[in-house]
C-alpha cells in the first residue's frame, strides 16, 4: 500500500468522521467506505475504519450492513477490534424494549407542510417587518432611594472567618 493511498484513506476517515459527529450519516457511511475499500481490512487501522463504519451504518438505518460487518470484526486479527465487533453485535442483536406511549414524544410530520410553506414564508416576513424598536417594551426604572445600601458587616465577618482558618491550618501543620 503506497502512502498516498493510506493518506487519501487517512482523509477520507476523518472526513467520515466528522459528517458522523455533526449527524450526517448517510455522507458519513459514503465517506468511511472509500476509507475501508482503501486500505487493508485486517490492519489495525482498517479495523478501525470498520469500526466507525458499523456505527455510522446503524445511525443510518442500515442494520442489516451493520451486523453483517460486525460478524466479519469478531474474527479481526487485532484482539481489541475483535473484543469492539463483539461488543458493538451484542448491542446490536440486543431485544429492544418497550416502552409506554406517555415516555415519548410524537413528532409532527413536517413533509406535510410543504403547501403551507410559502404562505409561512410570506407570513413571517410581514410580521417582522411591521415591528419597530420603539414597540418593545423598556424595562422599568429601579428607584435607588428604595434600594438598602447601608454596610451589613458581613463582608468583615466573612474575612475574618477565612483568616481564622487559614490561620488554624497553618498552626496545625506545624
Amino acid at each position: 500500500m503506497s502512502s498516498e493511498t493510506l493518506e487519501i484513506a487517512r482523509t477520507e476517515f476523518q472526513a467520515g468522521k466528522a459528517a458522523f459527529e455533526r449527524g450526517q450519516y448517510r455522507k458519513s457511511v459514503q465517506h468511511l467506505e472509500k476509507a475501508s475499500a482503501l486500505v487493508p481490512r485486517n490492519s489495525r487501522f482498517g479495523g478501525e475504519v470498520q469500526t466507525w463504519l458499523v456505527t455510522a451504518y446503524e445511525a443510518a438505518g442500515q442494520t442489516t450492513e451493520a451486523i453483517a460487518l460486525c460478524q466479519q470484526l469478531k474474527r479481526h486479527p487485532d484482539p481489541e477490534t475483535s473484543k469492539q465487533g463483539r461488543r458493538l453485535l451484542y448491542i446490536l442483536q440486543a431485544p429492544q424494549l418497550k416502552r409506554p406511549a406517555e415516555w415519548l414524544t410524537q413528532i409532527p410530520d413536517l413533509g406535510t407542510v410543504a403547501d403551507n410553506e410559502a404562505q409561512i414564508r410570506l407570513g413571517s416576513r410581514t410580521t417582522t417587518s411591521n415591528r419597530s424598536p420603539q414597540q418593545q417594551p423598556l424595562p422599568e426604572p429601579v428607584d435607588l432611594s428604595q434600594v438598602n445600601t447601608r454596610d451589613n458587616r458581613f463582608i468583615w465577618a466573612a474575612l475574618i472567618a477565612i483568616g481564622l482558618t487559614l490561620a488554624g491550618l497553618v498552626w496545625w501543620s506545624f
